[in-house]
C-alpha cells in the first residue's frame, strides 16, 4: 500500500481495539513444546553465521528468455542477495554465488537442498561439485537439508514468494541487461527498506548495523575459474531421517544405520582430512565409516 501511495487504514488505535473487543490479545502461557521428531536446527544468531540458498526458475521474461535466480538470505540480520543467471551450468552457478558473497559477504554455514547443482553428480557421489568444492576452499559448511522436506529452508523458500510477488510478477522486464539491474535495485530496497518484526521492525541494514559485526568478503572480485582443485581439508554435512530401512541416503550411496535410529534425524559429517563419514545423534557420534573421496 505504501508503494502505491495509499495511507493504510484503518488507525493502528482502530486495529488495536478491534483486537481487544474480540479478546484477540492473549499471550500463549508457558514454553511452547514442539510436537514430532526433534530436528537438528542450526543456530543464527550473528550476521552470517547461516545463509539458506536456493534457485528459483526456470521464468521466463517477454522474447521468451530463459533463466534462473540464485536467491539467498542470511537467516540473523534478513539480508538478501539475488543473482539472476540463464543456465545453472557450474561456472554459472560459482559467478552467482560468488557475486552474492561479494555483497553480502562468506558465511559460516550455507544451507541448501538437494538439486542436484548443488552436489554434483549421482554417478560420482564423492567427487564434489564445483559448488562443494569452493564452499570448502573458503571455510564454508555446507548443509544439505532432508531429501522432500523443503520447509526446512523455510526463511529462503519464503523469501523466494516475495521475490515472485514483489519484483518478478509486477517488475515489467525485456532483456537481460534490465533484469540484472532491476534484481540489484530489488534487493538493495529489501535490504534498507523493508521491517521485520522478528528484527522488532528493524530493516535487515540497520540490524546488522546495530549489531557491529565484522564481515568476511572474497579477497577479490572476479570468481574462480573452473576446474576448482580438490579440497584437502573441511567439513560438509547432510541432515537426514532414518526411515524403516535403515538407510542412510548420501545422494546415490546407501549407509546402514542401527535400529534405535529408526525415525530418527541425523546428521551425517564429510570430514575431507580425515577422510571419513561421521554419524551424529543428539550430537553423540553413532557410526564412523571411510569415504574416500
Amino acid at each position: 500500500m505504501d508503494e502505491i501511495g495509499i495511507k493504510p487504514l484503518p488507525s493502528l488505535r482502530t486495529i488495536n481495539r478491534i483486537l481487544c473487543k474480540n479478546d484477540l490479545t492473549h499471550r500463549r502461557t508457558g514454553k511452547y513444546i514442539p510436537k514430532g521428531t526433534p530436528y537438528p536446527k542450526l543456530l543464527a544468531e550473528s550476521p552470517n553465521q547461516v545463509h539458506q540458498a536456493d534457485f528459483i526458475g526456470p521464468l521466463y521474461l517477454k522474447g521468451p528468455i530463459r533463466f534462473y535466480s540464485l536467491n539467498i538470505v542470511d537467516i540473523a540480520t534478513g539480508r538478501c542477495g539475488i543473482q539472476p543467471i540463464n543456465s545453472r551450468k557450474s561456472q554459472n552457478t560459482i559467478d552467482s554465488l560468488w557475486s552474492i558473497w561479494w555483497r553480502l559477504g562468506i558465511p559460516q554455514h550455507l544451507q541448501v537442498d538437494n538439486e542436484l547443482v548443488f552436489y554434483g553428480s549421482n554417478r560420482h557421489p564423492r567427487g564434489m561439485s564445483a559448488f562443494i568444492r569452493l564452499c570448502l576452499h573458503h571455510d564454508v559448511e555446507l548443509w544439505f537439508i532432508p531429501a522432500r522436506e523443503p520447509w526446512r529452508n523455510g526463511v529462503v523458500e519464503k523469501f523466494n514468494e516475495h521475490y515472485r510477488q514483489k519484483f518478478f510478477n509486477k517488475v515489467h522486464i525485456t532483456s537481460n541487461e534490465q533484469l540484472l539491474s532491476e534484481a540489484l535495485n530489488f534487493e538493495s530496497k529489501h535490504n534498507n527498506e523493508y521491517r521485520y518484526s522478528k528484527l522488532k521492525g528493524k530493516t535487515p541494514m540497520k540490524s546488522l548495523e546495530e549489531r557491529k559485526w565484522k564481515l568476511k568478503f572474497p579477497s577479490f572480485k572476479q570468481a574462480p575459474m573452473l576446474p576448482l582443485n580438490k579440497p584437502d581439508k573441511g567439513r560438509y554435512h547432510f541432515v537426514r531421517l532414518i526411515k524403516s530401512d535403515l538407510c542412510l541416503s548420501i545422494f546415490s550411496e546407501r549407509f546402514y544405520m542401527p535400529s534405535d535410529l529408526m525415525y530418527e534425524y541425523v546428521i551425517a559429517t564429510v570430514d575431507v582430512k580425515e577422510q571419513k563419514l561421521k554419524v551424529f545423534h543428539n550430537n553423540i557420534i553413532v557410526e564412523e565409516f571411510n569415504y574416500t573421496l
